[in-house]
Parts: C-alpha cells; sequence; structure tokens
C-alpha cells in the first residue's frame, strides 16, 4: 500500500554553488578519497553545487605531478561512482585538481601549501578560502592540526574562513577524544571544526527530523506510552577488507556504535530543537546522551554483547574466519559484533529500551531504524478467532534502499473475523527520483557555507565516548573467552538472542 506523492510548486526551490574556496585533502591517494571524495566532488559539479572559484589540492607522499593526479583522480571516479560519468563535466573539474607531493609531519610541506594556496587564490579567484579535509589515518591528526596552526593556515582574516574536516574516528577512547578535542581548539575556534560522520550526509537520516517533528499525526505517539521500544540494526556483509591490522586496534564498539548508531539514537530520541540551527540541535542530542543510564560493571555483563566471526559463507560464496584474516592475530580477541541495551533516563523515554546491533559478515547490508509500537488490548478479539495481536511497527531503512515503512493490521476479507498484516511504504527513489549520492555532498556542501548542523560539536564526541567508556573497560579487563561465536553469513551470537529475549523480545526480521 504505497504513499501517495503530494507537492506542490514551493517544494523544490534552487540551491546556491557554495562559497569560493580551495578544498585541501591530506590524504589525496588513501581509500577515502578514491571511494567518496572524488565521486561526491563530481556529483556536486554535475549538480552545479561547487563555485566556478573552486580547486582541490591533493596531498600525500607519492611524487605524482599534476596531471599524474588528475588522471588517477579519473580512474578513481570510473571506478567507484554509482552512476554514468559525464565526462565534460569531469575534464571541467578535473582542470581545477593540483598535487602536493609531500611528508605531513615536516614543516616544509605547509609552507608549500601556503605557497601554492597563494597562486591558486591568484589563478582561480578563490578569494583565499580553504577547507582542510584530514582523509588521513588517525593518527596523523594531531600532527597536521598542530602544523596547520604553525604555518598560519588556521587564522581567518580580512573576511577570509578556514575550516577542517575531521574524519572518524575521533579518538580512540574518551581520554584520547578529549586530548584531541584540545589540540583543535588551540588553533581552530569550534566554529571552524566539522567533525564528520557521512551517515548524517544520508537523506533517510535527516529526514527523521523532518518525519517526527513536522507530522502532526506522528510527534504525539513518539514516547513511552506508545512505543513499546527501539531497534537500531547496521549490518555488514563485507569482513574487514584488507584492513586488518587497522581493525584489530579499534573492534565494532569503537568503529560504529560511538558514532553511526548514537547519532541514529539521538535522532530518534531527542527532544523538538528550538530552531534548525546547528547549536540548537546539538545541544538536544547531547542532552539524549547525558540521559543515557551509565552501564555498570555488573550491567555491562548482561547489557552488551561482543562476537566475532568465524568462516561460514556470504552470497553462496566461502569466506574465511577473522582470525584468518590478513593482519588479524589468530588468537584476536577483536569484536565484529556489537549488541547493547540501553536504557535513556527522562520523561519521554523512561522504560523505553534502545537495542542496537552491528556487525561484520552478517547475511544483509543494511541500516534500519525500527519502532514497536505498544499493543492494543486483547479484550475486544477474545470471543474471535484471533488469537494474538500483531504489534505495529514503523520502520525507517537508511540503507541499501532509503524507505520509510509502516505495518498496520487489517482483517482479511471474509465471513470470520481473521487478521492480516498489511504494510504501508515509499521509498525515496520512487517519489523523488534517484540521485547519485556517496553521503559525502551534503556534508561537504555545509563545510563550504558553514553550516555545521550535521557535525558533531566536541561535547557531543566525548558524550558519546562517555557512555561506551565502561564497555569498553570491563572487556578490556575480561577478554572474550569464545571468539568465534556466530559463523560468517549468520545474524549473530546467541548470546545477542539472549540480550533481547530476555525482556520477551526479539529482534525484527530484517525487510531489505
Amino acid at each position: 500500500m504505497p504513499f501517495k506523492k503530494v507537492m506542490n510548486s514551493n517544494d523544490v526551490s534552487s540551491v546556491q554553488p557554495a562559497d569560493p574556496c580551495v578544498m585541501v585533502i591530506f590524504g589525496a591517494t588513501g581509500d577515502l578519497t578514491k571511494r567518496k571524495l572524488i565521486p561526491a566532488l563530481y556529483n556536486m559539479a554535475y549538480a552545479h553545487l561547487l563555485p566556478k572559484e573552486f580547486a582541490v589540492i591533493g596531498i600525500a607522499r607519492s611524487p605524482l605531478s599534476d596531471d599524474d593526479f588528475r588522471q588517477q583522480a579519473g580512474q578513481y571516479l570510473q571506478e567507484f561512482t554509482t552512476d554514468s560519468v559525464d565526462w565534460q563535466v569531469w575534464e571541467q573539474l578535473a582542470q581545477r585538481f593540483y598535487y602536493l607531493s609531500g611528508n605531513v609531519k615536516e614543516p616544509d610541506t605547509y609552507q608549500q601549501l601556503k605557497e601554492q594556496l597563494a597562486q591558486i587564490d591568484e589563478q582561480c579567484g578563490t578569494t583565499g578560502n580553504y577547507l582542510f579535509y584530514l582523509a588521513t589515518e588517525p593518527r596523523f591528526f594531531g600532527e597536521i592540526i598542530s602544523q596547520l596552526g604553525q604555518a598560519g593556515l588556521a587564522q581567518e582574516q580580512d573576511g577570509h574562513w578556514r575550516r577542517i574536516v575531521i574524519e572518524k574516528p575521533f579518538g580512540h577512547d574518551l581520554n584520547s577524544a578529549r586530548q584531541l578535542n584540545k589540540i583543535l581548539s588551540n588553533i581552530f575556534r569550534e566554529e571552524q571544526i566539522y567533525r564528520i560522520d557521512h551517515y548524517l550526509g544520508k537523506e533517510t537520516v535527516q529526514n527523521i527530523l523532518v518525519f517526527r517533528f513536522g507530522n502532526g499525526i506522528v510527534e504525539p505517539v513518539w514516547n513511552r506510552q506508545y512505543i513499546d521500544h527501539v531497534q537500531i540494526t547496521v549490518a555488514e556483509t563485507v569482513g574487514v577488507e584488507g584492513r586488518g591490522s587497522y581493525y584489530e586496534s579499534v573492534g565494532a564498539l569503537r568503529d560504529m556504535v560511538q558514532n553511526h548508531l548514537f547519532q541514529l539514537l539521538t535522532l530518534v530520541a531527542m527532544e523538538p530543537p528550538t530552531s534548525f540551527e546547528a547549536d540548537a540541535l546539538r545541544d538536544e542530542k547531547s542532552k539524549v546522551m547525558k540521559a543515557i543510564s551509565p552501564l555498570t560493571p555488573e550491567e555491562v555483563l548482561f547489557c552488551a554483547v561482543r562476537g566475532q566471526y568465524g568462516k561460514g559463507m556470504i552470497d553462496g560464496k566461502q569466506v574465511p574466519a577473522y582470525r584468518n584474516e590478513p593482519g588479524v592475530a589468530p588468537d584476536s580477541k577483536t569484536e565484529t559484533f556489537v549488541a547493547l541495551k540501553l536504557m535513556i533516563d527522562n520523561w519521554r523515554w523512561a522504560d523505553v529500551p534502545f537495542y542496537l546491533r552491528t556487525g561484520k559478515r552478517l547475511p544483509k547490508r543494511i541500516t534500519e531504524i525500527i519502532i514497536q509500537f505498544k499493543q492494543v488490548p486483547f479484550s475486544l478479539f477474545r470471543q474471535t478467532p484471533v488469537e494474538h495481536l500483531t504489534p505495529n511497527f514503523l520502520t525507517m531503512c537508511i540503507q541499501p534502499c532509503e524507505s520509510i515503512q509502516l505495518q498496520l493490521s487489517a482483517k482479511v476479507p471474509g465471513p470470520k473475523i481473521q487478521m492480516g498484516t498489511v504494510q504501508m511504504s515509499f521509498e525515496y527513489a520512487d517519489y523523488f527520483g534517484k540521485t547519485p549520492n556517496t553521503g559525502y555532498e551534503t556534508l561537504i556542501y555545509d563545510c563550504m557555507i558553514g553550516d555545521s548542523t550535521l557535525f558533531v560539536r566536541a561535547d557531543n564526541v566525548e558524550l558519546n565516548w562517555s557512555a561506551v567508556q565502561p564497555i569498553l573497560d570491563i572487556w578490556q579487563s575480561l577478554p572474550p573467552h569464545d571468539f568465534p561465536n556466530y559463523a560468517a553469513g549468520t545474524w549473530e551470537p546467541k548470546a545477542a538472542e539472549v540480550l533481547i529475549e530476555r525482556d520477551g523480545r526479539q529482534w525484527r526480521l530484517l525487510h531489505s
């Protein structure tokens, strides 16, 4: 049962190109640049979101010329774009790509960068506005930030802006996140800092706010009186994809929960902000994280489950166990799966559990938020053939198919009272058209226009780490004894099923 699309002439508004600027990408030959940033910049150029006065400087250690970099970028685009390429648009954009070979630890690199920026300002009319994008390994973040400050590249003057984008992971634990925030705040003002989480660039994630606060039928039931529980799942079919040595030091809790899943949780649980201004929105997200009941050491044992995949089948193909992946220790204790039960101690969500799970080598690649509503009393149906009532579910699918579904009960045609389930649903592609999207286009555009609404503030980061720190501490002191505890191609360890079944609930079967 699809929803009908209703629009009027005021629904579509033109979006102006971003401010003139130079985007400086540290880690220009790395995986993030190849897979996401190059395709995103092309998509922005195709959609006329980039200004004419725009240029890119890629920085890495490889000895490349400008033309070499442009050629490589074109190859990256062809390999990783999700749609066909208008090569005329690409060629116009690629001519504004420049390259600097250098070591990010050497001050001379930043002096060369400063000179090159001045030249590009003159050639391209970029007016001294610089966006520094840290697409490197996290161990270089502090060094790059400090060097930018020492070179005078962070200082804003004469109406020119300087902004910095920090990729995840932002810190390794609470203490390291605080240290990185301190380094940043010594060089940049908070208004200049854009801590990026690409999940917030997805349309369905942004639509959570509009869906909740823009529909009078939704907001009145978005609370403990009507909602039984919430499930948030981020499932991946891939393993560590050759990044075993990196993943060994991270694990699923650090890699996914304290950023991606907590971003989704706060958007679902937050109170309505006073406006869509950046700080108003981020204030409400901080309130949610402050209201999460801290897990005691005893609660960690019952409310947090970790897993590691063994060998199994994905899409009909045999895949190795995590411990057999390149770069992974043969007795690794690193988790590739996490399930949590969290409680939010405030008026709206008292006694409503939030169940979170994420893992690698699961049967489907899918990200979903599932709201299960409380059941109505059974008394009306007690003298009918209806044996039980099916609860109502609202499902928001973030990927791979961006959609929203509502599951309701309806009478099956016939003389008897029999009930079946029906779904009302819509997919974004059907209603608003499909546009190439990496999840980074909106976020890069927002950086260029100075809108930090979809970015994480310093206190948000530290509150997220505070919520998982008790789990990290217990898991470090009590190594797992049963790894691997789920086969690749299965949904979760048995302990994750027990986690939710203990409360008389079960994980929802994901629909996509």
